[in-house]
């Protein structure tokens, strides 16, 4: 008997319609059933990740389709997120490594950081001193390193299984030198000096969204998502600790999610600039040292 799926075609159409049909949650770099089976068939078959027209409709061999229905029923059946099928996500064009000891890297800083976060920051060459709080897989202290070439990055987490992934990532982009790791519950082990810049995209999901979160994100690490009640737990220790950490110019930028009027509340007296991002303006905050 023929088998059923013979090109990448009929697999991408079974892969979407089943995606649909069980009703999964795409949060982690695909926005749509579509996208994120292409990227599954295309990763799996080892193929470039942008082109799928010219591989349509290839006859795929009885192993290659039998690694992508196994792929496909994975993400169905598990309700896994798709990085952790892959061990790889995508922050704009950076690869990272990534498995269940870290949530999937999605920051909306990430965005702002090869752009420098001007207007704040005039020139990018005299951020000498980088402290990422809460780096988890650590995607933006790589990407800090980048985008600010004379500085040092000091990278922090709580999560010793974090640190390791992030060892990975940070050995991959050959920045051993200029990107340290530190375990440390937020500032308590970092080292006595002033950072001209602090950035944070710590967990900030309050305990009501936290309830309620799609299977996708359950198979994150529970402490790098909940941020408390009001999501803002970590956050106000994160603030609050900040002005003895800066320069007399330094600043911080933290990123809070869907959490704006909880970080408003929590922050009233701080006067916070809200960075504009393609999830619009109230996802990111800055606060200069003058400020705090």
């Amino acid at each position: 008997m023929t088998h059923p799926y013979q090109t990448l075609r009929d697999l991408l159409r079974h892969a979407v319609t089943r995606f649909m049909t069980e009703g999964l949650f795409f949060g982690h770099g695909s926005s749509s059933a579509y996208d994120e089976a292409a990227y599954l068939i295309l990763h799996t078959l080892k193929l470039p990740l942008d082109k799928l027209d010219p591989f349509l409709d290839a006859r795929l061999l009885p192993e290659e389709i039998a690694a992508v229905l196994t792929i496909i029923d994975r993400r169905t059946s598990e309700r896994l997120p798709a990085a952790y099928l892959t061990n790889e996500a995508w922050l704009t064009d950076y690869r990272f490594y990534v498995d269940e000891r870290v949530i999937v890297p999605r920051s909306y800083i990430a965005e702002l950081i090869p752009e420098h976060f001007q207007p704040w920051i005039a020139d990018a060459w005299n951020v000498n001193h980088v402290l990422e709080l809460c780096t988890g897989s650590g995607c933006l202290a790589i990407m800090l390193a980048d985008a600010f070439p004379n500085a040092q990055v000091d990278a922090v987490d709580l999560s010793t299984d974090a640190l390791a992934v992030a060892k990975r990532n940070v050995e991959d982009y050959q920045l051993e030198k200029r990107v340290h790791l530190i375990q440390s519950d937020l500032y308590d082990k970092v080292p006595a000096k002033k950072y001209d810049l602090i950035v944070s995209n710590p967990p900030y999901v309050n305990s009501t969204a936290m309830a309620s979160l799609p299977a996708e994100y359950r198979h994150e690490p529970h402490m790098a998502l909940a941020g408390g009640k009001d999501g803002m737990d970590l956050v106000r220790r994160i603030v609050k600790d900040a002005k003895h950490r800066l320069t007399s110019k330094g600043m911080l930028i933290v990123e809070i999610g869907n959490e704006f009027a909880h970080a408003e509340t929590a922050f009233h007296d701080l006067g916070l600039t809200w960075l504009s991002t393609s999830a619009g303006d109230a996802s990111v905050f800055l606060l200069t040292a003058d400020q705090l």
